[in-house]
């Protein structure tokens, strides 16, 4: 090292052969003598003797030399400041600096009293520039102590500039009011790397003053909802240590298009007689349109016919003839106004309606006065004779009355003499005797029998205690009446006999609903070997801990899919640096969910775990969960979390939020999730209303064949996802099992009522199942937190003879207040016999791993030609923005925002959406509505779909 420094500094001090150096007494002479050469050719002169120095320590440097730019001609200088040092030389690019460039200072540290050196070097434009390595030019100090030497860091010196060109200007931009706007800028390129900063109207943005606009992605200007006064011109400013640039201005136009205000209230009609018109209005003032935006389209102005009734008086009728006298010597008549009545607020008629005058010509007079003006005592008299003359008739009429009756009743009494003789001849009234003896009816079950004392029933809640052989006795209606308050109670020796006094309460606690009910028969009818009662309460099936899938995948990408199971990867194009390769693993959580929602949160998905953790891509990856919701009502908020390496799990987003760290899309039965790091994932979800509704599939399974007398169905209650149902499917496999009917959907709703499971019509004389077990209840919170295990139920049937080899019944499986299923079982107990129902409809039997252009559904070619097309912003509005709502992607679009391509992103949701139909008609229909594209993606031919580079969108224009 000591020669090395001699030879590099050019002191002319003595060098050591090679061979001596090796030896170690040797050498250190040798370095003893090459320090001394170098301090005297530093000035000639040699260090005095009192300086002192230490031995056992190397030099430390107190300042390394920075990396530097060299701006325009103007040298930089490097520096190094080193303690305790003897001579210090600068190396760059693997050489020594020559002596001579060297500036060197020296000086004495007052606390430690130990030598310390500085030195620095000049390096020019010219050097830089004349040095052409695979890397930037570097230098770096040496310096040297008794102990030996010590190297610093490597600093880099590069060239400053500032290229004058953007490579990208910012593009003006009409918006709706409330609309996003993203203004592109890629600065010049430049030594160091130019920062930007926006202006707007010539004054900074700063966008940690204003939440609604965001600057940190990719330089792009984002403001989230456009308001008026985001109306202007705004620049692109960048900077570094050499220069600024300025970019060309866009202008920017936040418009309102005018909308109607209400409609104004009907105007009178124009005319007060005949026909006219009335008319209402409206205003393009709510809003006003601003900016060029669009006037409000239609009439402002309606009108319609109207018709005014005219008034119309009335008129009267001719005089009616006179009236006969009266008793008071007087007549009258009498005209109507009606020729015609008065309408429309017309006048009534004028004058009186009647008239009447004396009858008599002035004769009927007494006391010099009219008649009617007299009380005449003549009329008095006549009034009584004619009361009197009144009750006289009626005494004559009762008399007559009573006299008819007697002489009746006389002639009846000889006529029943006479037929009650004659009947005694003939056997008398026997046969017309109309009071019969009730007899036993042979349509009343056990109508003769007394009822059964000993037996007392209270009831209280729902019941479900039928016994088969009554199924003659039962009808589909009367199954489903409802029974106010229900509850069987047992008591007295009967139950004390069966040997289930310990259970004189048969009932649980549940809400008030209907449930099937009918049973007529007495307890007394039950067959004796099937008097203990037996039911089999749900429990959960032992379960396999895992499922696994391993593929590796490269920078072309790929899909890894778990077969059955909804959960799928989509690794993008160039998520995965060059010449790199990693083997991606993905699993599902098959034991107990260890995620615990808290609340009133249930888990809505498996536990998905995506791997490597250390893995970095530079394209966000698509992650499908299935779930169990039904997200067809707005009754859930589901939250997306993940497990952190200490095991606790964090929210990550709302499926409803606005972020721009990842993006959540929920589709009815999956959720596709644009994350940039792999971990362990799942949905949870919280209700909002009783309304909520999970979706749960229910099947019944049974065994392959049936050696004894007893059979058993098995029947499933598990969350709608196919993992969860997978998983039956395995273990029933394992058990010999066999599914008996398609699985069907139950809505399970979060109103707190239980779950009811039973069996129905089963064949009476050919099975039976034992009592008590015919039907079985699940608490309401075991169904709905279930916690991802599967709920089932066994029915113990009974064949009566080993001849019997069908089995047909329904199993009906209902929530109370809630949704109902029927399954119709109907099979054979051979299992020569049996028909086989697939477990899957369409079992997916694509590779678990996929890699390059086969994994996708949209060739890479066509795919670039659309990302070339949709990421360049457009006046009109017609880029990524629109692509994504041709695809129903209405929601945080910021997130797209801050990708380097927007459109990428959003195809690489469509694969993870279309993984399975693949509908590239739909796709090439939403680029033909946006005017981009005028042919369809489905004419493609499969050897073009496999390869990546063909000629078919040269061809047609995409």
């Amino acid at each position: 090292m000591g020669g090395a420094a001699r030879g590099g500094g050019g002191g002319g001090g003595g060098s050591c052969p090679a061979e001596l150096c090796r030896l170690l007494l040797l050498g250190l002479c040798c370095w003893v003598a090459g320090a001394a050469a170098v301090r005297g050719s530093d000035n000639g002169d040699t260090l005095p003797e009192s300086i002192p120095s230490a031995p056992g320590t190397l030099p430390h440097f107190m300042q390394e030399p920075d990396d530097a730019y060299i701006i325009k001609s103007n040298p930089i200088a490097l520096r190094c400041k080193a303690m305790p040092a003897m001579q210090i030389f600068f190396k760059c690019n693997g050489e020594w600096v020559h002596q001579n460039e060297h500036v060197s200072e020296e000086s004495m540290d007052e606390s430690t009293g130990l030598k310390v050196r500085e030195v620095f070097i000049n390096v020019t434009r010219q050097q830089v520039e004349d040095f052409h390595g695979p890397e930037d030019y570097w230098c770096q100090c040496v310096a040297w102590s008794h102990l030996g030497t010590s190297k610093s860091r490597k600093a880099s010196v590069r060239i400053a500039y500032l290229r004058k060109n953007f490579e990208q200007d910012p593009q003006g931009r009409e918006v709706p009011i409330e609309g996003m706007i993203v203004l592109h800028c890629r600065p010049p390129e430049g030594v160091p790397a130019a920062e930007v900063e926006w202006l707007k109207n010539e004054e900074p943005i700063d966008s940690q003053l204003d939440e609604n606009i965001d600057t940190r992605a990719d330089h792009n200007l984002i403001i989230r909802q456009a308001r008026l006064s985001d109306s202007g011109n705004y620049t692109c400013m960048a900077a570094n240590i050499v220069a600024k640039r300025r970019s060309l201005s866009a202008t920017v136009i936040v418009y309102v298009n005018g909308g109607w205000s209400s409609w104004t209230e009907w105007s009178a009609c124009n005319v007060r007689c005949g026909r006219g018109w009335q008319k209402r209005s409206r205003t393009c003032t709510n809003p006003a349109p601003l900016n060029g935006g669009a006037f409000c389209e239609g009439m402002s102005v309606q009108k319609i016919t109207c018709t005014s009734l005219c008034p119309v008086d009335g008129s009267w009728e001719v005089w009616s003839e006179w009236s006969v006298c009266s008793p008071e010597c007087e007549h009258l008549r009498i005209r109507e106004c009606t020729a015609p009545p008065p309408r429309n607020g017309g006048k009534f008629c004028e004058g009186l309606s009647q008239e009447s005058e004396n009858c008599t010509d002035g004769l009927c007079i007494q006391d010099k006065k009219p008649l009617h003006e007299i009380k005449p005592q003549s009329i008095e008299n006549a009034s009584d004779i004619a009361l009197y003359s009144g009750l006289g008739a009626a005494v004559i009429a009762v008399a007559v009355l009573v006299v008819g009756v007697t002489l009746y009743r006389r002639s009846q009494s000889d006529y029943g003499v006479d037929v009650i003789d004659s009947s005694a001849l003939t056997g008398g009234f026997q046969t017309f005797n109309f009071k019969t003896v009730r007899q036993g009816n042979s349509l009343l079950l056990n109508s003769s029998m007394q009822p059964d004392l000993t037996v007392s029933r209270t009831y209280s809640g729902p019941i479900c205690l039928q016994d088969p052989l009554d199924k003659e006795l039962m009808t589909e209606s009367s199954l489903f009446n409802p029974l106010s308050d229900i509850k069987v109670k047992v008591q007295s020796s009967f139950m004390v006999s069966l040997g289930v006094s310990e259970r004189a309460e048969y009932h649980s606690k549940t809400h008030s609903g209907t449930f099937p009910h009918g049973n007529t028969r007495g307890f007394n009818t039950i067959h004796p070997r099937n008097k203990t009662p037996y039911i089999q309460n749900l429990s959960s099936l032992p379960t396999r801990t895992e499922l696994r899938t391993t593929g590796v995948f490269g920078h072309l990408g790929g899909r890894l899919v778990m077969p059955n199971t909804g959960v799928s990867l989509l690794i993008p194009h160039g998520a995965i640096p060059e010449e790199n390769s990693w083997e991606i693993y993905m699993s599902i959580n098959q034991g107990e969910a260890s995620l615990q929602p808290d609340g009133s949160e249930v888990l809505l998905s498996p536990e998905v775990t995506c791997g490597p953790s250390d893995m970095v891509v530079t394209t966000p990856f698509a992650l499908t969960i299935p779930h169990c919701a039904d997200v067809s009502s707005e009754h859930w908020n589901i939250h997306l979390k993940k497990r952190t390496q200490q095991g606790k799990w964090e929210e990550v987003m709302s499926v409803e939020d606005e972020s721009t760290s990842c993006y959540c899309l929920l589709d009815p039965f999956a959720c596709h999730v644009l994350l940039d790091s792999f971990g362990t994932y799942a949905l949870a979800g919280e209700p909002i209303t009783d309304c909520a509704v999970k979706q749960l599939k229910v099947a019944v399974f049974g065994c392959m064949s049936c050696n004894s007398l007893d059979y058993n169905l098995r029947v499933y209650c598990v969350d709608n996802t196919p993992c969860a149902f997978q998983e039956v499917v395995s273990d029933e496999r394992h058990q010999g099992g066999q599914l008996l009917e398609e699985p069907k959907l139950l809505h399970f709703k979060g109103n707190t009522f239980s779950l009811q499971i039973s069996v129905l019509d089963i064949p009476p004389f050919l099975w039976r199942i034992k009592p008590f077990t015919a039907c079985q209840e699940v608490p309401f919170s075991r169904v709905w937190c279930s916690n991802r295990q599967p709920l089932h139920c066994a029915f113990s049937l009974e064949r009566y003879t080993p001849t019997t080899t069908q089995l047909s019944c329904k199993i009906c499986i209902r929530q109370l207040k809630g949704h109902e299923q029927i399954l119709q079982v109907q099979t054979s107990i051979l299992e020569s016999e049996r028909e086989t129902i697939t477990f899957f409809a369409q079992e997916d039997n694509t590779f678990p791993a996929q890699t390059g252009p086969k994994a996708f559904k949209i060739p890479y070619s066509i795919r670039q030609r659309i990302c070339a097309t949709f990421d360049t912003p457009s006046a009109k509005g017609k880029d990524w923005q629109m692509l994504a709502q041709k695809n129903s992607i209405n929601r945080n679009l910021s997130y797209f925002a801050t990708q380097s391509s927007p459109s990428a992103v959003i195809l690489n949701l469509w694969e993870a959406r279309h993984q399975h139909d693949g509908d590239l008609d739909s796709l090439a229909c939403a680029l033909e509505e946006i005017g981009r594209t005028h042919t369809k993606l489905s004419n493609i031919p499969e050897t073009q779909l496999e390869e990546p580079d063909f000629g078919y969108s040269r061809q047609n224009g995409l």
